[in-house]
């Protein structure tokens, strides 16, 4: 490690004609951290989280990873670096297998990069995340929390540094968006990754996460733990108080064993 963060924004703006969608936002990552992004509809979190992953090109303001200047640089300039991202709507190829998804994203894993041995291959990436019996099914042929699934272990095989999840949650049951969170702690802790995530689902992120950024209106309104705040006036002003009333209980952080099937094991698949 050179001491500098993981993945750091300087003042970052992003302009679409006259409307700003993200304001001279700043924000430092470090190594292993589980940070969570929230904000009302329109806050500008998901513009945000496309400059964080090269899908944007920042109007203004810089981004570097360990120190080194990003800006301007493509998107698997990015996966270089070791940094992974996914997206609202899951990105797999609904006619290829579920296997054969998870080794599209290994042809682009760094060869050099160490990992986990749990990422050592499509099996093991595919028991990590749950989806062992889908292996042969076409994508497509998943639920579509088992997409979302599929979506994250693309991800993971590329083997990155700092995983990027974008509203992984969304559209999922209660009981599924709450296994979703514990599965995500689980890598952070399991893979030493940074985990970066946006979510609605406000309540279940705060439970989960060490580090709250709150963005509205493009701008960043608070940086701190959930406790800190759930209590900034002006996060609350931002929400309206609707789903910002009171902490939620922290979940404490428990360990994946190599038989874990975390989210997807018993789920019926549904056809296409």
């Amino acid at each position: 490690m050179n001491g500098h963060p993981q993945l750091e924004a300087r003042g970052v703006t992003v302009r679409f004609g006259g409307l700003t969608a993200v304001d001279d936002v700043s924000a430092a990552f470090a190594a292993g951290e589980l940070v969570g992004i929230i904000g009302p509809n329109g806050a500008g979190k998901t513009t945000f989280f496309n400059a964080l992953s090269g899908v944007q090109q920042p109007t203004s303001g810089e981004l570097f990873a360990h120190g080194q200047r990003l800006t301007g640089a493509k998107p698997h300039q990015y996966a270089a670096h070791g940094i992974a991202r996914t997206f609202q709507t899951p990105r797999v190829f609904g006619q290829l297998s579920v296997a054969a998804n998870i080794d599209f994203g290994l042809q682009f894993a760094g060869l050099h990069r160490k990992s986990s041995w749990l990422l050592k291959d499509e099996d093991s990436i595919l028991h990590l995340i749950g989806l062992s019996d889908q292996a042969g099914l076409p994508a497509a042929a998943i639920t579509p929390s088992q997409q979302r699934l599929l979506e994250i272990g693309m991800a993971l095989a590329t083997r990155p540094k700092l995983l990027l999840l974008d509203e992984v949650a969304a559209g999922l049951t209660e009981a599924e968006v709450d296994s979703m969170a514990q599965l995500i702690r689980r890598l952070r802790d399991e893979l030493d990754l940074t985990v970066i995530w946006i979510e609605h689902a406000v309540t279940t992120l705060l439970r989960y996460v060490e580090r709250v950024i709150v963005l509205h209106q493009g701008r960043k309104i608070a940086d701190g733990t959930p406790a800190e705040v759930v209590r900034n006036a002006e996060v609350i002003e931002a929400y309206l108080g609707d789903e910002i009333e009171a902490v939620p209980e922290p979940v404490p952080a428990v360990g994946l064993a190599p038989g874990d099937r975390p989210l997807a094991a018993g789920r019926g698949q549904t056809s296409a």
